[in-house]
């Protein structure tokens, strides 16, 4: 069934309650769930959505080749660090085929930085029998801009995972709404 609703608020109000919708709701859904934070205004049924559409985008990855749709996965790392107020630095673990296999939450830091262990992220490679993987990791200070670290890290993941014979096909760094792709740029 394909429903259309006339805006964005009629679609919340039919989630949480007209009473619920109009108090919570600014202007978009996808500021709601991407700019905002993990629960606005006490309301875990915005977690909980938040929740349903991050399961849904990675069940329609494990089913398709990820470099077919990199729009989906781009939306799918937004709403997986969306709302963290500390850094977080997730390995999406992809078949031969490209398709997702697992997202593994690996380190979390502090508002500004974390520590990435290339040992830790190759033997999370290994466990999930992976033959390439997407890296993400957030900016809580909002600005997505890729540090120089964050270059010096891919790098030296790609050529550690190199070793075992696993691709390293991206990296993203998002900031609220806003995400940056590493080979978008030519940095992979």
């Amino acid at each position: 069934m394909n429903y259309r609703y006339r805006s964005d608020i009629e679609l919340l109000e039919l989630i949480l309650g007209v009473k619920t919708a109009r108090k919570v709701y600014q202007g978009s859904l996808a500021r709601l769930f991407i700019d905002g934070t993990r629960e606005v205004d006490g309301y875990p049924k915005i977690v909980a959505v938040q929740e349903l559409m991050q399961r849904a985008l990675q069940e329609e990855l494990r089913q398709r080749d990820v470099l077919s749709s990199p729009s989906m996965v781009r939306d799918y790392i937004r709403i997986l660090l969306s709302g963290r107020e500390h850094e977080i630095f997730v390995v999406i673990l992809l078949d031969a085929q490209n398709r997702v296999i697992d997202a593994e939450e690996l380190f979390r830091g502090t508002l500004t930085q974390t520590s990435v262990y290339p040992r830790e992220v190759v033997k999370c490679a290994l466990r999930h029998n992976a033959a390439a993987v997407i890296f993400a990791h957030n900016h809580p200070s909002g600005v997505a801009e890729p540090s120089h670290a964050d270059e010096v890290l891919t790098q030296a993941l790609k050529q550690s995972l190199a070793l075992v014979d696993v691709k390293v096909l991206d990296h993203f760094v998002v900031a609220g709404t806003a995400s940056i792709s590493f080979a978008e740029r030519g940095l992979i």
